[in-house]
């Protein structure tokens, strides 16, 4: 049933059976079957197949292990109500079809940037050399019409080159500021662990607030405001890891892992024809969505009702995380946030105007493994962030 879904490629719905069906009152304060619209973003939901654990596990793609991640984009199913002209569900399926066209493979971490956009969120893109981490960042650019800029992190790079600077104008005899890449709606910090940490700490202010401070003078960033980095995990040469403080700034850390057989196949076969990943012009790219797209779904997602149990529940799994042996550093209060951010997100991307338990569950690796730190001996052992993760969501109990 995946393929008559159009978010069936990227992420694995919850499983609406006995314990999320059953128990929709828990979460949206009366009868799911009395919600407006509450069958059919049910049977949309459904659609998906699988579970929310498989999001998760070991960290392939958005984590899991890829086994029900899989399939191509599929567009909107022959007679789907719920896409419909103006809808912004529509257009953010426009989206996931012009990236598409470019990249095969990485459907799960499309649908974790589509997310990061809903959320108004920071993204942070790991993954080996070669896995299309930038072709997939700047064909996501190309699908919207936002302004974009990209900045290639280097060992030489300043902070005035990320956030803009005074210069001298000869000619008026003033100091005039000139704007960085950094004034932009769509930021592409690529290898961003590459460059020196005066240089990475030049985002911290524009990442929280959204505004670059020069000279005294505090300057507005566009709205909307989204940094996607991406980091290379096996090569420490020449890199700088991130300061914690940082990496808690990204909404979510998205892991690029290699394709499968058939989608390497497909990757070869397309560059056969003639792609060149440089125009994307050439392979029908082009923006299908944009800013107002964007705000009406934001304004969809906030409307999704949140029940005191699901609050609840991410408390718990962000004490889970502090109270761990494993871990040196647990989840701030800011991750506990941003988990319920992603997981409203994801319910509304699943036609459902409510969260539950598995939404939570589906989104706290990503939402998580970048703000846990673990200790020494742990990683000795070979203990990874998501197995910590997959730990504390066993141990937590599940709201019914």
């Amino acid at each position: 049933m995946n393929a008559e879904y159009p978010w069936s490629a990227g992420l694995t719905a919850p499983d609406h059976g006995a314990d999320s069906g059953a128990e929709a009152d828990a979460y949206t304060g009366a009868d799911a079957g009395s919600q407006p619209g509450a069958e059919e973003g049910t049977a949309a939901a459904d659609s998906f197949g699988g579970t929310a654990d498989s999001l998760g596990g070991t960290g392939d793609s958005f984590g899991g292990t890829g086994d029900s991640l899989g399939g191509a984009a599929a567009g909107p199913a022959p007679g789907s109500s719920w896409l419909v002209p103006g809808d912004p569900r529509a257009a953010l399926s426009a989206v996931r079809t012009e990236v598409g066209k470019a990249v095969v493979g990485q459907d799960p971490v499309v649908t974790g940037l589509l997310i990061a956009l809903l959320c108004q969120g920071h993204v942070l893109l790991e993954g080996v050399p070669g896995v299309a981490k930038t072709l997939l960042l700047r064909t996501l650019a190309a699908s919207l019409r936002l302004e974009s800029k990209r900045i290639q992190f280097t060992p030489d790079l300043m902070p005035g080159d990320v956030t803009g600077s005074l210069i001298y104008d000869a000619r008026s005899t003033r100091f005039e500021f000139r704007e960085g890449p950094v004034f932009t709606n769509l930021l592409l910090a690529d290898e961003i662990n590459r460059t020196p940490p005066k240089t990475q700490a030049a985002l911290l202010e524009a990442m929280q607030e959204r505004q670059v401070t020069v000279e005294g003078t505090a300057r507005p960033l566009p709205e909307p405001f989204l940094v996607a980095a991406t980091q290379n995990p096996v090569e420490y040469e020449g890199t700088y890891p991130l300061p914690e403080a940082q990496l808690d700034r990204f909404l979510l850390k998205l892991t690029v892992g290699l394709p499968g057989r058939e989608e390497e196949i497909g990757i070869v076969a397309r560059h056969a024809a003639g792609f060149d990943p440089r125009n994307l012009a050439a392979a029908g790219v082009g923006p299908v969505a944009g800013a107002a797209d964007l705000a009406a779904a934001r304004e969809a997602t906030a409307r999704v009702h949140v029940s005191p149990e699901i609050t609840g529940y991410i408390v718990d799994l962000c004490r889970a995380t502090r109270q761990s042996p494993s871990l040196l550093l647990g989840v701030s209060p800011r991750g506990a946030t941003a988990l319920l951010a992603s997981s409203r997100a994801w319910a509304w991307l699943s036609g459902r105007d409510y969260v539950t338990p598995d939404d939570v569950k589906a989104l706290a690796r990503p939402t998580f493994r970048h703000r846990i730190q673990l200790r020494p001996e742990a990683e000795l052992d070979g203990t990874t962030a998501d197995g910590v993760l997959e730990a504390v969501l066993a141990s937590v109990p599940v709201p019914r």
